[in-house]
């Protein structure tokens, strides 16, 4: 009945929740209790837990800020966080680390695809699913991973998706995507000009071939990408002070960004802007022309200006001005440039990378100190996106205990992050080693994987707010709009699934699905590539169920886990063995994959504080 009431736990939205703290976050949130000889190797301290001087805190310090900074991190590398760096050391060196981008990738595995092919010209690619392939291989191979994390938030701000007819073209969104890793680490003005001008951009927000005022038809420019550019990727649509709240009227309302108006002048610079070039297999002519599709260019080449077809006369929006008769790329640099140092971006932009990364409610004053890092990286540079990075992650309200006691701190997981840690947590055991993930089951059961939001206002936007306790206390939570009846309940079905065929980890059996964190298409499920939880280190411990508590709070919950939660997890473990097995002892790895089950679907879990 216990377990039934964790499950419920996550599945109920009023309870998944952010959860008011007073006390040490290693004492198990009660007081007044007195702790004895409980400890076990590699745990903590038998006495002085409830003060928190018995605790490993800076174990639990390392594991939380790489939970915020990186898609995971196994136990050794938590701990050779905590022994071996500060805060902003690891970031300094994190800066310094080899990237690796998507494209070379990609086409490494779509040639794989091809080699072991039956019948290679048969083949649909490269396509979304060798994207997905890419990136899983990347991100569970790769050294930069703060690189990566970063690249992930801006995907999710500046957003293209394959859920469009881009996943017939995996070059397009691979390219893209490189886009937002290289510029992880630079600077925002040079992402936002380099994604205007990105084919796959282009031809998401239709400026791609978008023409010049024809008054003989009556058509004015495509306006799509002119609204969203302010809306979503740099001013928002109400001005706003410094610490991101709004600028109000005498009347008390917030002041709008922009009108109409200011969208169909600002359209007018976002003309002319065609393909960089042909695709290999347009043989029938060797030049670009304005009217080429999608499908016929390059992909990977910045589009281009065709100068006929740029509207001519002056621009005005939003009180800037750019001259009649410019080159078109003279006007769309003015036009980014413009947008990029208007005083609403650094807090717009701010705000939203703080939520991706740390917290769905960031305080005005944690917004304003991002914002004020956007502004002026200290040697005058605006866009320094090492520097706003830092100021995110190292910022008080980020890495204090006290900020995490504040019922508003912290965030529901995205499913994308829960995967990824889960893939993270422990070495994994693949049957051709290699990271093959299709992504689209998970997908089917979460409604989110990288790169596949509905629209271009992403997965969820940054002030959803579910009706419940988190409505009433004026709080936001964005990726609960995901989290709903259905989604809660295939989630933890699919958690079943990783920790599921314990069995085949050590034993010399056919392998199946079930038990797998992920596989790819080659065919015939006989022929996938399956990738699996290998927990064998656990194994010498699986007579005790506190040490596999202890151990998972260490890599899952930071030290979190509630004395509610553990009791829980307690109670089904030590009644999880089988005295009649005595030789395969199978009840040893049920134990170990039902503790991981049940810590990924508990709110503790689930909550990132």
């Amino acid at each position: 009945m216990k377990i039934k009431i964790l499950i419920l736990v996550v599945l109920c939205i009023s309870e998944l929740k952010a959860q008011l703290y007073n006390d040490y976050i290693g004492a198990g949130h009660n007081s007044g209790i007195t702790v004895t000889a409980s400890s076990f190797v590699g745990t903590s301290s038998p006495s002085k837990t409830l003060d928190g001087s018995g605790m490993d805190s800076k174990l639990f310090d390392a594991s939380r800020f790489l939970a915020q900074s990186t898609f995971g991190a196994k136990l050794d590398q938590i701990t050779h966080f905590r022994d071996n760096w500060e805060y902003e050391a690891w970031i300094n060196d994190q800066f310094t680390k080899p990237t690796s981008y998507m494209t070379p990738k990609m086409e490494t595995i779509w040639q794989q695809v091809l080699d072991e092919s039956d019948d290679p010209d048969s083949e649909f690619g490269p396509s979304a699913l060798h994207f997905n392939y890419a990136w899983w291989e990347n991100n569970l191979n790769n050294q930069d991973l703060l690189r990566q994390r970063v690249a992930y938030a801006l995907s999710q701000i500046l957003v293209i998706s394959y859920n469009s007819d881009l996943s017939n073209w995996a070059e397009s969104i691979t390219s893209y995507y490189d886009l937002l890793v290289r510029h992880s680490f630079g600077n925002y003005r040079n992402l936002l000009l380099d994604i205007t001008k990105h084919p796959s951009m282009g031809y998401y927000l239709s400026h791609l071939n978008n023409p010049k005022t024809n008054t003989a038809t009556g058509t004015s420019p495509d306006q799509n990408f002119a609204r969203e550019i302010m809306q979503l990727f740099t001013i928002g649509l109400v001005q706003l002070n410094q610490n991101g709240t709004p600028v109000l009227d005498g009347n008390g309302n917030p002041t709008p960004t922009y009108t109409n108006a200011d969208i169909s002048e600002l359209a007018k610079v976002f003309t002319g802007l065609m393909g960089g070039g042909l695709e290999e297999w347009v043989d029938w002519k060797s030049l670009v022309d304005f009217g080429d599709d999608i499908g016929m260019i390059d992909k990977e080449l910045p589009m281009v200006m065709y100068q006929p077809q740029h509207e001519p006369g002056v621009k005005s929006f939003l009180g800037h001005t750019i001259p009649a008769n410019q080159p078109g790329m003279t006007d769309i640099t003015s036009a980014v440039d413009f947008l990029f140092n208007h005083p609403n971006t650094a807090p717009f932009v701010s705000y939203r990378l703080i939520q991706r990364l740390v917290k769905s409610n960031p305080s005005q004053e944690y917004i304003g100190r991002v914002a004020s890092a956007f502004a002026n990286n200290g040697q005058n540079v605006r866009g320094d996106m090492r520097a706003v990075i830092k100021a995110i992650l190292l910022d008080e309200e980020a890495r204090s205990s006290e900020a995490m006691m504040n019922r508003a701190h912290g965030k529901l997981r995205e499913p994308m992050l829960k995967f990824t840690n889960a893939c993270r947590i422990f070495p994994l055991y693949t049957t051709r080693n290699r990271y093959w993930n299709n992504g689209y089951d998970y997908y089917q059961s979460t409604r989110q994987h990288v790169m596949y939001s509905p629209n271009v206002f992403n997965f969820y936007l940054p002030d959803f707010s579910p009706v419940g306790d988190i409505t009433n206390n004026d709080l936001v939570a964005p990726e609960f709009k995901l989290h709903n009846t259905s989604t809660g309940i295939t989630y933890i079905n699919t958690v079943n699934g990783w920790a599921g065929g314990v069995w085949y980890e050590e034993a010399a059996m056919t392998l199946h699905e079930w038990g797998a964190l992920f596989w790819s298409w080659n065919g015939t499920p006989g022929n996938d590539d399956l990738v699996r939880f290998a927990t064998s280190e656990l194994l010498p411990y699986a007579h005790d169920s506190e040490y596999i508590i202890n151990d998972l709070d260490k890599r899952l919950t930071h030290g979190q886990l509630t004395d509610e939660t553990r009791q829980i997890m307690r109670d089904a473990l030590n009644g999880t063995y089988w005295s009649w097995d005595t030789v395969q002892q199978t009840w040893r790895f049920h134990r170990i994959r039902s503790a991981i089950y049940m810590f990924m679907i508990s709110p503790d879990y689930n909550i990132l504080k």
